[in-house]
């Protein structure tokens, strides 16, 4: 059975990021700002503990190397 209370939802985390964190969107880092509110919809579930999502965002770093080049490059 398909739905719009998913597309909604997911709206809705954009629009408040927009809204709350960003203010505008530069479209050259419009991937990462889509993959953040993507991790936030994905791990937003309220049973898990702010600590415990932390942990998961800091896993997902782990081996990974972010340079100076790479942030100028988008």
């Amino acid at each position: 059975m398909l739905h719009t209370n998913g597309i909604e939802s997911v709206w809705a985390v954009l629009k408040r990021g927009f809204y709350g964190v960003y203010h505008s969107f530069n479209v050259k880092h419009l991937q990462r700002y889509l993959n953040e509110f993507t991790f936030r919809l994905n791990s937003g579930n309220v049973r898990v503990h702010t600590l415990d999502r932390i942990d998961a965002l800091l896993g997902m770093c782990v081996g990974k190397r972010l340079t100076y080049a790479a942030l100028v490059a988008g």
